[in-house]
């Protein structure tokens, strides 16, 4: 309402223009492949090579008797290139055809005497690694492992899988201890993960077990459908890093106001002082042997059949990409596929080109071609793609497997991913992820074959980022092409990346206007957030000049009147120096300089 003003005087009015816009979040790539361990479908957000390792694991045995060998993933090769310097990083997990957790069944889980299991505890990881032994223990608190050695150690166990332990029961006040242990611990030398204390089965208890470790899971619905979702059962969320519960036995109410306990079947449904094991994880189906690095296939990517939409893992990358579709979900701005190849896998690659494009916020760095293949094939592998929101890079790269001490074949997405967040860290999303400065591959041992100019020429004619090698400077990317066939502004990576970056800002940012007066007012703190923005980045050379326009002249009454509030951005993105050309000019003596 209008203030009323008739008699002379001094009138003092506020008007707010403090107002900070909310900046953009953390944003990072996200990962789609096979790890050892960790939940699987799921999207799982790591800020650290360490806790990508914590959840996801890192390398693992493969094969029998002499012919073992140590692995790692691509997927964690990536990871850690990435991770070097980049702050979060959204993973999602491969496994395939029923993969499952692991559960102390009731069988052999924490039991009551004589009357069954108190509760169940599940894995948070899915997959046969969580799988530590069956228990068949007595309830007496003398129980073990069926598979345990002398020691007290699990024949089975390993430093990736899991054990727990029940302790310090108290049927006068109705609570116990609950531990987690690694799975390649012993008896005499416990490692214990986590530990909790005066645990109850009483759901009126602020130590009620499910409310002290959870029991959310994760569930894909939908899956192998355009729009697959995440379904989300249980009350309490997860506080465990390990393990969610399934409470069997409630003891409602343990104690009663004198102190006693209220009904005499409850110390009976109290858990005993026993150990035990996990088991029953599932991968589903993975081919053996799995063809790994320089021996990936069409039809064998590190195990899994992706060769075609009727292939047997398809629809568990399909899934994954089209649940980081949700772009309120998942704040994302670059995709990496480590292993998945577009010479052998071109209907995922159009995929997750296409999730990309849909978005309009996030770039997906794409490998054209298996190990060894020719040059001609690999400029072959653009031809049908013409898209500024991904970009291909030749050839693999020798990189070193740490944890098997063996120099492995790489193909260069596992690589690229750190060139990006590396150039961003030092740079900003508009600099060029190329060159001797932001572009190099430091953990590169040597490329598969080292370019000449002629090389370079062709596979740039043809829209292929070359990693060139150089005598004492090592490998680096040399190019920075999208797959756009049109000759633009946008046929180059900084530009995508700027354009990215920028709607990611005003969309953010300005998401608080929305609902609000289509004013003049409005209008004013829509470019009081967005013209500082533009600034910042123009004087960090993004920019050669930009305009922003929301006033009258694009919201006019018909445009207010369909509730609409218009703006119009313009952009002159700065250009990066990728031909450098010097005349020298020879002349004779005594011949002045030109001024």
């Amino acid at each position: 309402m209008a203030e009323k003003i008739v008699s002379p005087g001094v009138f003092t009015r506020e008007v707010d223009q403090s107002f900070l816009p909310a900046g953009i979040a953390a944003i990072g790539a996200a990962l789609i492949g096979p790890t050892v361990k960790g939940p699987a479908g799921v999207p799982t957000v790591v800020t650290s090579y360490s806790e990508y390792q914590q959840i996801f694991g890192d390398s693992f045995s493969s094969g029998s008797g002499a012919v073992q060998k140590q692995y790692q993933y691509l997927t964690s090769h990536a990871a850690k290139n990435y991770l070097k310097s980049g702050n979060a990083l959204t993973v999602v997990r491969i496994l395939v055809n029923s993969a499952s957790y692991a559960v102390s069944p009731a069988t052999s889980n924490v039991a009551a005497t004589g009357s069954g299991a108190a509760f169940k505890l599940y894995t948070l990881s899915d997959g046969a690694l969580l799988n530590s032994g069956n228990y068949s223990g007595s309830n007496n608190g003398s129980g073990s492992a069926s598979d345990e050695t002398t020691n007290g150690a699990l024949v089975s166990g390993s430093v990736d899988n899991l054990r727990w332990e029940v302790s310090s029961v108290n049927s006068t006040k109705g609570t116990f201890n609950l531990s987690i242990r690694r799975g390649d611990d012993t008896g005499k030398r416990k490692i214990y993960l986590e530990q909790w204390n005066n645990l109850s089965l009483d759901p009126n208890s602020t130590q009620y077990i499910a409310n002290v470790i959870g029991d959310q899971v994760y569930t894909v619905r939908d899956a192998g459908t355009t729009a697959p979702y995440l379904q989300l059962s249980g009350s309490y969320p997860n506080s465990s890093k390990y393990v969610r519960v399934e409470v069997l036995k409630t003891t409602y109410n343990y104690l009663n106001s004198n102190g006693t306990i209220a009904i005499n079947a409850y110390s009976a449904s109290l858990p005993a002082a026993v150990s035990g094991t996990f088991a029953n994880g599932s991968n589903g189906f993975i081919a053996h042997p799995q063809a790994f690095n320089e021996t990936i296939s069409a039809t064998n990517s590190q195990g899994f059949n992706i060769s075609s939409p009727a292939a047997s893992a398809y629809n568990a990358y399909n899934d994954a990409i089209n649940l980081l579709s949700n772009q309120d979900e998942y704040d994302i701005n670059l995709l990496l596929l480590p292993g998945v190849v577009n010479n052998g896998h071109s209907a995922l690659v159009t995929q997750a080109i296409q999730m990309c494009e849909n978005r309009g916020d996030c770039f997906v760095i794409v490998d054209p071609t298996m190990y060894g293949d020719s040059l001609t094939t690999v400029i072959n592998q653009t031809t049908s793609y013409d898209s500024n929101y991904a970009a291909m890079y030749y050839p693999w790269i020798q990189t070193r497997d740490t944890t098997s001490g063996q120099n492995v074949w790489v193909p260069p997405s596992t690589m690229m991913g750190g060139v990006y967040s590396f150039n961003d860290l030092v740079g900003a999303e508009w600099f060029a992820p190329a060159g001797l400065n932001r572009g190099g591959l430091d953990l590169a041992i040597q490329a598969e074959r080292k370019l000449t100019r002629s090389n370079r020429d062709d596979l740039y004619e043809g829209s292929i980022n070359p990693l060139a090698t150089f005598p004492n400077t090592g490998v680096a990317a040399w190019g920075q092409k999208t797959l756009q066939k049109k000759a633009s502004a946008l046929d180059r990576i900084n530009v995508r990346r700027l354009l990215i970056n920028a709607k990611k800002f005003v969309a953010s940012a300005t998401k608080y206007l929305v609902f609000e007066q289509n004013t003049t007012v409005t209008r004013n703190r829509f470019l009081g957030i967005v013209n500082p923005y533009f600034e910042n980045v123009q004087q960090r050379q993004g920019l050669y000049a930009f305009r922003v326009v929301m006033d009258e002249s694009n919201n006019t009454a018909d445009v207010i009147d369909r509730n609409q509030m218009v703006g119009a951005i313009y952009l002159q993105p700065s250009k990066t120096a990728e031909y450098i050309i010097v005349d020298f000019n020879i002349l004779p003596t005594g011949a002045n300089f030109p001024e």
